[in-house]
């Protein structure tokens, strides 16, 4: 006997709550210990489509998800305490499904997982793509806007959708964004007996909408016009709509350097002007968050349409004066202040809102704020540092530089208390 099949199997947890992914395969592509799962439930609860895929011989009785199915889940499990429940999940219940849902609510130990393979998982195996090398975006409950922070030229992409109206949904936005060359595949079905594939090109699709059971492929292409926003701080200038309120490209650049955003942070951005560190700041990770502060609502409203545009619409907006609209904001683990820094109060309420290992970040332009962030230093440390730029213009017919507005940043983290030996 080799030493893997002498190997015992991993205990499984005395579980409350089954869950069984299934595919577009139905009960014929279920495992054995799925279908027992199901055969055994008193009661399975699921989408009404995944219902209508359970023979006559699950006798549980059926009660299909509410929408929205969020809030719902927590009530509905209470209603049927006491009871075997299964739930059923489209494929794999732990990739962008219900487990995650379940799991916040019972516990992992509260639930039996038997997965299915997912439609990401077929949908590479039918298009010879590596599953590690290609990029994945759920649209599921969850605003179009969100794709464009994905494209890139040359990635491979597979876009989960909410419904059958989400292809053309997504070749809009494709084409919106200077991506209508990109190749466009909808994978119906998969793994069903009606799996089906339309082809087409973002610029040129006219397909009506087909199944709602469906996976997107994108072969990402731009148009040669299109202007090039990279995957790391210092996008151009050019990528954002703005009254000249604007961190520019190297100081914008070098602030997010500063920050240091790491993923499932939140950031608040004071001063918003255009949003830019916001933005920059949400793109580095689909799991980073970010709230700006700006009290010109005009400029409000175009931060969104910036977010929006450069594919991070969860970015949250209040349209305020700080420090009053920062009461009641969820604690930062980092934050930005790019104006407003003479308002009275302003660093204090920022300083006293983050937890020790907090990041602040401030830079200004004016003489007085310079004063203000020098006393600062003096008295709490961190780096205190210049940041001049200078550009190539024609001067007649030769070429000289012209020096941008120096910038003082100030940068800092929020110690930990310490610890003396004896301390309870």
């Amino acid at each position: 006997m080799s030493p893997a099949s002498s190997l015992s199997p991993l205990p499984q947890p005395a579980a409350a709550v089954s869950v069984v992914g299934i595919g577009a395969d139905g009960w014929a592509g279920l495992t054995e210990p799925a279908r027992s799962a199901l055969l055994d439930a008193g009661v399975l609860i699921g989408g009404e489509r995944q219902l209508r895929l359970l023979p006559p011989e699950c006798a549980g009785r059926r009660v299909a998800w509410p929408s929205p199915l969020r809030p719902a889940v927590r009530g509905l499990l209470a209603a049927h305490a006491g009871n075997r429940i299964a739930v059923l999940a489209s494929g794999d219940p732990m990739f962008y499904g219900i487990g995650r849902a379940l799991t916040e609510e019972l516990g992992a130990g509260a639930l039996h997982v038997v997965p299915h393979p997912s439609s990401v998982s077929y949908a590479c195996a039918r298009l010879g793509w590596p599953l590690e090398d290609t990029g994945t975006v759920t649209l599921v409950g969850r605003p179009t806007a969100r794709l464009a922070a994905a494209l890139h030229d040359g990635r491979r992409l597979l876009v989960l959708s909410a419904d059958a109206a989400t292809p053309a949904a997504v070749a809009a936005l494709l084409r919106d964004r200077g991506f209508g060359p990109s190749r466009m595949r909808v994978l119906e079905q998969l793994g069903g007996t009606d799996e089906d594939c339309l082809d087409g090109t973002a610029d040129t699709w006219a397909h009506p909408p087909g199944d709602p059971l469906n996976v997107i492929a994108v072969d990402c292409a731009s148009a040669p016009d299109t202007l090039r926003v990279g995957a790391v701080p210092g996008l151009p200038d050019a990528a954002y709509e703005h009254d000249g309120q604007l961190t520019k490209r190297h100081v914008r650049a070098a602030t997010l350097g500063v920050l240091a955003p790491a993923p499932g942070e939140l950031l608040w951005d004071i001063g918003g002007g255009s949003g830019s560190i916001a933005v920059e700041w949400l793109r580095t990770h689909p799991s980073c968050r970010a709230i700006t502060v700006e009290r010109d609502p005009e400029r409000a409203e175009r931060i969104t349409r910036n977010a929006d545009r450069l594919g991070v619409p969860s970015l949250r907006v209040v349209t305020g004066r700080a420090p009053d609209a920062l009461a009641g904001l969820p604690r930062p683990d980092a934050v930005f202040i790019g104006g407003g820094l003479t308002a009275p109060g302003l660093l204090d309420a920022c300083w006293d809102a983050m937890p020790a290992g907090g990041r602040l970040v401030a830079n200004t332009v004016t003489l007085e704020s310079e004063a203000l962030l020098a006393d600062r230093y003096r008295r709490l440390g961190g780096d205190l540092v210049r940041l001049a730029v200078a550009h190539a213009v024609p001067v007649g017919g030769f070429t000289g530089w012209r020096q941008a507005m120096p910038v003082t940043q100030w940068s800092v983290r929020k110690p930990f208390p310490t610890i003396h030996p004896g301390d309870n």
